[in-house]
């Protein structure tokens, strides 16, 4: 744990001149405040002020100030950056002038709900695999979806033109304290995976923030765009954010009973008919953009079917086989797009709901979801995710949990800007639609 006297101390003998104070604003974008070396110790007793009015789904005009508070415990140089004049960064939560949190503060929503966890006596741990393209630019430095390779899962260079760029990625990581656990190039053309050591969920929440950010600089400096769009190409495979959970009391996994069927204790199964109660309730969170709901669709290892299992990987929850203090619960729709603050804390409540009421998951489904008639999963009471983002907002929208977790600033904010965002697709005409009509009619 560090201290702001340690922050000090590295800055300083690392010779850091600027400190980019980071927070994530409500629809997941990562925002930033430069200070420099002079002004270290002021942004250290909380002093740095910035104007919320000016972040979308912050606050009004009439109600602009907000201060920053920096966690000590998340300062990092950037290795990118000159070892002369370093960069350094520090993840802050947001308060008001009265010294209050935030209620608009997505780390704070999250921080709110491993409280509730800790009065329960359990941590809650973490291990994202986030999935990414890499394009190339075109003369103007704009993105293109114009990929660099042809490689397929697990394929090697020199098929893979992005792994110079994705070793980059890695070796940056492990210089800012990741364990990379393993990296490799994904399904479809173009698209790659950098699995990071699970940790406590406040942390993963971090360091996806931070990963997003490093993927994005170091494909830069590669010539290269990386983009995290959950389905940028039609007819591939899009990428997801697969969420391994698991929850700890006093050292042990209090997911794995060894006595108990498959291995999975009581608590196990309740977190898991918690996750599936509220799963239509979260994908909004979970799932947050237009383009989302073209990634979770049949025939391409998306689930949008509401089932778990534990071998299947075409239910919405699977169980992978590792027991013990490796037992975990892997929720497989998220995408990589989604604010990891909000969809941890959704994902959570979600689960101790389940356990705190003692629910029971109906029983697992081992055959492919996906070659079932509709009459064969209504008979299995399967339920589908939503199928578009509106459908999604009015799910979150009819679940109490979903939206306490959230609070009524968020909530408001949130489903106000998401509504437009869908109301402005539905407006626009898209290439399919010219490509189909209009010599047609």
């Amino acid at each position: 744990m560090n201290t702001k006297e340690d922050v000090l101390r590295l800055a300083h003998e690392n010779d850091v001149k600027f400190v980019r104070l980071q927070f994530t604003d409500v629809f997941g974008a990562m925002k930033n405040v430069a200070v420099t070396i002079d002004q270290l110790h002021r942004a250290l007793h909380n002093d740095c002020m910035f104007d919320g009015s000016s972040i979308e789904g912050f606050v009004r005009i009439e109600e602009s100030d907000m201060y920053l508070r920096p966690d000590p415990d998340t300062f990092v140089l950037f290795p990118w950056r000159p070892n002369n004049g370093r960069v350094a960064r520090l993840i802050c939560d947001i308060y008001t002038p009265e010294g209050k949190p935030f209620e608009g503060d997505p780390r704070y929503v999250l921080k709110k709900a491993l409280a509730r966890a800790a009065a329960m006596g359990y941590s809650f741990n973490v291990g994202p695999e986030c999935e990414f393209f890499l394009f190339e630019v075109d003369a103007e430095g704009n993105p293109t979806t114009i990929t660099q390779d042809d490689a397929g899962y697990f394929d090697l260079g020199p098929i893979d033109l992005g792994e110079d760029a994705r070793r980059d990625m890695c070796l940056t990581l492990g210089e800012m304290g990741f364990e990379i656990e393993a990296s490799h190039h994904e399904v479809a053309r173009g698209q790659h995976e950098i699995d990071f050591r699970y940790d406590e969920a406040l942390r993963a929440a971090d360091n996806i923030m931070t990963f997003k950010m490093v993927v994005k600089s170091i494909a830069n400096r590669h010539g290269l765009y990386a983009t995290f769009m959950p389905k940028p190409i039609y007819g591939i495979s899009g990428s997801g954010m697969h969420t391994n959970q698991s929850l700890f009391r006093d050292g042990r996994n209090i997911l794995y009973d060894e006595s108990a069927p498959l291995e999975l204790s009581r608590e196990a199964m309740g977190y898991i008919a918690g996750i599936m109660e509220h799963a239509r309730g979260m994908t909004a969170i979970t799932n947050p953009l237009v383009n989302s709901y073209k990634r979770l669709v049949s025939g391409y290892e998306a689930p949008i079917y509401v089932a778990w299992a534990t071998r299947n990987r075409s239910p919405l929850i699977r169980i992978p086989a590792s027991r013990g203090s490796a037992t975990r619960i892997e929720l497989r729709n998220p995408d990589p797009s989604c604010n990891p603050y909000l969809a941890l804390a959704c994902m959570l409540t979600a689960g101790l709901d389940g356990i705190e009421r003692g629910l029971t998951p109906p029983g697992a489904v081992e055959r492919n979801i996906y070659k079932m008639t509709e009459e064969e999963r209504q008979a299995a009471g399967i339920e589908k995710l939503p199928g578009d983002l509106c459908e999604a907002i009015r799910a979150m929208q009819a679940d109490p949990l979903i939206t306490a977790t959230l609070g009524p600033h968020i909530v408001d904010k949130y489903v106000r800007a998401k509504m437009r965002e869908w109301e402005d697709y539905c407006t626009h005409v898209h290439p399919w639609e010219i490509e189909h009509y209009l010599s047609r009619h």
